[in-house]
């Protein structure tokens, strides 16, 4: 049994770990290709965004000021330096996280509410 958590993070299929979940960099496939697991009810949202705001803000924002605190270079040097960095931080968080969120609404079932979810 695969680890639906990992194998979004990675993206794979949450159910079978083998098909991807990704169609284009973020664009999330309709389907599994492997196992035919549907991913049309699957919406991320702004989970992923807010996480790697949180996580990738610390991060930068820690290592920016320390390197400002400890080695008092020119302004350029930090922004030459540790805008990239920011970068390439948030690119390389963006896709596992979205990942990880689809696999954990496909892990708990979750989909979103509809017109036809709600009872009258």
């Amino acid at each position: 049994m695969t680890n639906p958590y990992l194998a979004g993070a990675a993206g794979r299929c949450p159910r079978c770990g083998e098909g991807v979940l990704f169609d284009g960099f973020l664009k999330v496939a309709p389907a599994c290709d492997a196992c035919g697991a549907a991913f049309t009810k699957a919406d991320s949202g702004d989970g992923p965004a807010v996480f790697i705001i949180l996580i990738a803000g610390f991060l930068m924002a820690f290592g920016a000021m320390f390197h400002m605190i400890a080695f008092n270079p020119p302004i350029w040097v930090l922004l030459v330096l540790w805008l990239p960095l920011t970068v390439i931080v948030v690119l390389g968080l963006l896709r596992p996280m979205k990942g990880l969120m689809v696999a954990a609404q496909f892990a708990q079932n979750a989909s979103q509410a509809g017109g036809d979810d709600v009872r009258k």
